[in-house]
């Protein structure tokens, strides 16, 4: 496939991008060796080869979660400005 100017800013309008005009004689060729290049691994053979998710086979270890109280309420609430006997007291900012 060679692309020509008025392919360049049909992928220049679906990609939402603007182009000058004195940038598209410089984008044909390159935009054309990048299309040879992918037309290039066309020709490989990749019958027998599985479909790839992601880069390497590694799989997740999940830890169980486990419910704990690492740090009491009373210390969690040393430091606020403002609290109560349980909760963080912040400034209201919705209004109805």
């Amino acid at each position: 496939m060679i692309l020509d100017a008025k392919a360049i800013y049909k992928i220049a309008d679906l990609a939402r991008i603007h182009i000058e005009e004195k940038d598209v004689d410089t984008l044909i060729p390159e935009m054309n060796k990048i299309l040879s290049f992918m037309e290039k691994l066309n020709e490989l053979d990749t019958a027998n080869v599985a479909p790839l998710v992601y880069m390497n086979e590694t799989t997740n270890i999940w830890r169980q979660d486990v419910v704990k109280q690492e740090i009491a309420t009373v210390d969690g609430l040393k430091n606020a400005a403002k609290h109560d006997e349980q909760f963080f007291m912040v400034p209201k900012i919705i209004e109805k």
